[in-house]
């Protein structure tokens, strides 16, 4: 891919309990297109990958919630998994980080249980989005116009479903993520 996303800096906001593939390769595909990404999690030190129901590896974390400035950044990418976004969408702190980049019209990419995150931060009302098709109903409970497909791109705001669909959200995340702030994207 060609260095699209140089001089952009990309949040990806991950907890204990990501599904490893699916931060992994959108970050490799992210620092190739040449952005500088940064893990922010709950807590400092390193957070554990999972594959599936098995344990993967330890990462490092670059900030915390706390410790981060969302304004610093350009874009913000959330994997899924089962623990991650249990532990992340209960917490405010994260809340307010993801909706910092709603607020700016700043492009966001989720795949699989990532939002879950974003349904608790109550910004996926009115937007067509996809997901882990087992948060289907949250999805449209919080108002979102659920879709099966590979990856849904709704005014800035990328989504996909799983691992398979990895190759078709990067290429999309990484297109949103160059294009920069969408300014219809706000909420209020």
């Amino acid at each position: 891919m060609a260095r699209k996303l140089d001089g952009k800096k990309v949040a990806i906001l991950v907890a204990d309990g990501f599904e490893q593939v699916e931060m992994t390769k959108p970050r490799e595909a992210l620092d190739e297109a040449g952005a500088q990404t940064k893990i922010v999690s709950l807590k400092s030190g390193k957070i554990q990958g999972m594959n599936h129901a098995d344990k993967g590896d330890k990462f490092d974390v670059d900030l915390t919630v706390d410790q981060a400035r969302p304004e610093e950044f350009d874009a913000l990418m959330i994997p899924g998994g089962l623990f991650n976004p249990d532990a992340m969408r209960i917490n405010e702190r994260a809340q307010n980080f993801a909706r910092h980049f709603f607020r700016e019209s700043k492009p966001v990419a989720v795949i699989c249980h990532g939002p879950q995150v974003l349904i608790n931060a109550d910004l996926v009302r009115g937007r067509k989005m996809t997901s882990w098709p087992a948060i289907r109903m949250d999805m449209r409970n919080a108002g979102a116009r659920w879709v099966d497909e590979e990856v849904v791109v709704d005014n800035g705001l990328v989504s996909s479903r799983k691992p398979d669909d990895i190759p078709a959200f990067n290429r999309k995340m990484i297109e949103e993520f160059a294009e920069g702030p969408h300014k219809a994207a706000a909420v209020a």
